[in-house]
């Protein structure tokens, strides 16, 4: 299998979403709102100071994506490249797509003076992809992540 990895671009954006929308489907059981998804996904590819997408391809087509954020960690003097929006096209898993986008990012990350490690969640239900991760060298560190999502207030107040 011949993949190709490249920086997504602004032209991109409707693959992008349409992937994360199945994701999202796939490992939450939640619709994305499209108002938000689309935008989101341009606003990223427009400042790449939020993070940035990288596509696989295969024969021409988009057959998965990775997506990769930063956060500051003091501890280390260093950025963290936080791994997000991971989806590969459901004929295309298990034939080394995501360990190629994974490589791909994990080789700049390391080319990259200020960056200090890679991070990711993943839903704990997903025993698959935990394994993934786990064969291609990442550790549970012993967090867990916690959050408020200020979008499900703004869904209350609009019902």
């Amino acid at each position: 299998m011949n993949i190709i990895v490249r920086d997504a671009g602004p032209a991109d954006g409707p693959i992008i979403a349409d992937f994360n929308s199945r994701m999202a489907v796939e490992t939450e059981g939640r619709a994305l709102d499209p108002g938000l998804i689309g935008p989101g996904v341009d606003a990223l590819l427009d400042d790449s100071t939020k993070g940035r997408y990288w596509l696989a391809e295969q024969d021409g087509q988009v057959i998965g994506q990775i997506m990769v954020t930063y956060e500051w960690s003091d501890w280390r003097n260093g950025m963290l490249w936080w791994i997000q929006s991971v989806y590969i096209a459901e004929e295309k898993r298990r034939q080394g797509v995501f360990s190629t986008l994974y490589r791909h990012v994990e080789s700049l990350a390391r080319a990259t003076q200020d960056v200090c490690g890679l991070r990711l969640y993943v839903e704990d239900k997903n025993k698959r992809a935990q394994d993934t991760y786990l064969a291609l060298g990442m550790i549970r560190p012993g967090y867990q992540v916690m959050e408020i999502d200020f979008t499900k207030d703004q869904e209350r107040k609009d019902a």
